[in-house]
């Protein structure tokens, strides 16, 4: 049985232009120990979908229409402000995308881990403060006893990414949530970031979503990969099948995108031209239709997500496999 189940959710916010139908039924899964990557380009829905799961969206103007999040047998969605709180932050945590304006600047580190620690944990200062330190060297901030009462600015940016990680963690979470969160970073210090959080998970043993555009990230940290566009998961495999066998024109042209060490020099990137449709117009047509150099008539017609192989289901009329042959 997974540990985190989500079917046919639904986000929606009203807006004065209309309605934006943010995330389109979808539907994942992610097992105990296992790392989940979400990708798509900005704007289809991935942080939507995994804020709509916690009940971090704001309503209004958003509104959770339909669908259900079964965890430890309950259904999240179902579950009252201070039922959520019990399980927020406590079995299923969430490092944000910008550390900068995630952190309170205007309280210390100790004071924002502590918080978590003496509210799902019942510890009080002291111990919260122990702990705290051993969360710091955990992530692995030199001298971490000595910067307990430092705050946000005092520290760089990795630094800072690294406490929210710590602050995650704090309560031992069964599920992990990063959204993006090596977005800010530097190239060095985001492989240092992935490498951290992978080792934590082998440690820990949690279940990690990893929120990302980035497709060479999701290379080296996720097992399984859900594809999203214009709110609608469009291919899901895991990941070796993904990279090696892509079944849908969108992940073709994502992975044409990406620069390669193997790629020789007269070799270029491959664009996908346009641009994602209105959310707030959606067509009743595949999404991705006007930017498809695979599109045929029946393109016309919205297809649903269907297996195609083991464990690989792609949201698409055409064989690309055989048309790329």
């Amino acid at each position: 049985m997974a540990l985190l189940e989500v079917h046919g959710l639904n986000t929606r916010f009203y807006t004065d232009d209309g309605v934006v139908r943010a995330v389109n039924g979808v539907s994942w899964e992610v097992d105990e120990g296992e790392t989940l990557g979400i990708v798509g380009e900005s704007g289809c829905g991935k942080s939507v979908s995994v804020l709509s799961i916690l009940g971090l969206i704001p309503q209004p103007p958003g509104k959770i229409e339909s669908g259900e999040v079964f965890f430890e047998g309950k259904d999240l969605m179902q579950l009252s402000n201070d039922e959520m709180r019990a399980i927020r932050g406590n079995k299923i945590a969430m490092v944000f995308q910008d550390p900068m304006t995630s952190l309170n600047p205007v309280l210390t580190i100790n004071q924002q881990i502590s918080e978590a620690l003496m509210l799902h944990q019942g510890m009080n200062k002291k111990q919260a403060r122990e702990r705290t330190a051993e969360l710091l060297e955990l992530v692995q901030i030199p001298q971490a006893e000595d910067r307990l009462d430092d705050y946000p600015h005092q520290f760089s940016g990795g630094m800072r990414q690294r406490a929210m990680i710590a602050m995650a963690l704090s309560c031992i979470p069964q599920i992990l949530i990063a959204d993006e969160p090596t977005t800010a970073l530097d190239v060095t210090i985001q492989a240092q970031i992935i490498e951290l959080v992978k080792e934590l998970r082998d440690e820990i043993g949690m279940a990690i979503i990893w929120i990302t555009h980035d497709l060479g990230i999701i290379a080296g940290i996720a097992d399984r990969v859900a594809v999203m566009y214009a709110g609608f998961i469009i291919e899901s495999a895991d990941v070796k099948d993904l990279y090696g066998d892509p079944r849908h024109p969108y992940t073709l042209g994502l992975l044409g995108s990406v620069p390669r060490l193997d790629m020789g020099k007269k070799e270029k990137l491959t664009p996908i031209f346009g641009l994602p449709p209105d959310l707030i117009d959606l067509p009743s047509a595949c999404p991705f239709a006007p930017r498809c150099d695979y599109r045929i008539d029946r393109c016309a017609e919205r297809p649903e997500l269907r297996t195609l192989a083991p464990r690989h289901d792609a949201a698409c009329w055409v064989d690309i496999t055989k048309e790329r042959t």
